[in-house]
């Protein structure tokens, strides 16, 4: 199994670096397509749908709006994007009060569209920057970073659940640490970047915090959905990591907030 997760991991990795960094923005643009449209025909099994036409439906609504918005050049929709994460953020944080909310496919339809969407548009808007692609790369650094760092520290030290009713597994100290490990990377970025000096150092590194709590929320988010709907993963088409959801559970919420920070710290 191990070497399974590895493997994959490998792939996966290899094959976004290379979307990342080979491809021109519309060619990026239609290569994040894939796991969206893949990611939005797993919330259709969280959502409870069975019919083959009803997922079909949830499948064709993102795909109209990623066309719609990529036509008519809406980036600022990452804005009321990473906004909408507050409510996912309370949603969180009073369940399982809040799984009355969760019993409408209304309802996660929407949070679907809200998820899925936004993020999709904050990456094709940050990789179509100058040094676009290292500011992707960036933010998946911080993903990263913040796993990683709550991974390490929440086992040499976790002792306070941080969503007990959702995650079990992650604890305040966890938090802490990924929040240390992704503000070192951040520190460095800022020393290193042109671009940062443009925005305001202090800003960036406040954005940075943010958007890492951000990828905290949107995995304890998805754990919640994936509790509610009693399923330990969101499918099986990753072998040995579970669904696409699975895997960019944090990017979700995480590539909205750091885009919607830049465009209201740079300048106009």
């Amino acid at each position: 199994m191990l070497q399974q997760r590895i493997f994959t991991a490998l792939i996966l990795a290899s094959f976004a670096l290379a979307a990342i960094f080979l491809l021109d923005n519309r060619e990026f643009a239609l290569a994040m397509a894939v796991p969206v449209l893949l990611g939005a025909w797993e919330w259709s099994r969280l959502m409870g749908v069975e019919n083959n036409v009803k997922r079909a439906l949830v499948i064709a609504s993102v795909a109209v709006l990623l066309v719609l918005i990529w036509f008519a050049g809406l980036h600022w929709i990452v804005v009321p994007g990473a906004l909408l994460w507050l409510l996912a953020l309370w949603l969180v944080k009073t369940y399982p009060a809040s799984a009355r909310y969760l019993e409408d496919q209304r309802v996660l339809w929407a949070m679907g569209l809200i998820v899925l969407v936004p993020a999709w548009q904050a990456l094709v808007y940050l990789q179509g920057l100058p040094s676009g692609p290292y500011w992707v790369l960036y933010v998946m650094l911080l993903v990263w970073g913040a796993d990683t760092g709550a991974f390490f520290a929440g086992r040499r030290f976790g002792k306070r659940k941080l969503a007990p009713a959702v995650s079990p597994g992650k604890t305040i100290e966890g938090l802490f640490g990924g929040l240390a490990l992704t503000l070192s990377v951040a520190i460095v970025v800022a020393w290193l970047s042109d671009m940062v000096h443009e925005i305001g150092i202090i800003g960036f590194l406040v954005v940075s915090l943010i958007t890492v709590l951000a990828s905290v929320l949107g995995d304890l988010f998805e754990s919640m959905i994936k509790r509610h709907r009693g399923v330990k993963d969101s499918s099986n088409l990753l072998p040995g990591h579970g669904g696409v959801l699975d895997r960019i559970d944090s990017l979700t919420a995480a590539a909205p907030v750091f885009v919607a920070g830049l465009l209201l710290l740079m300048p106009s």
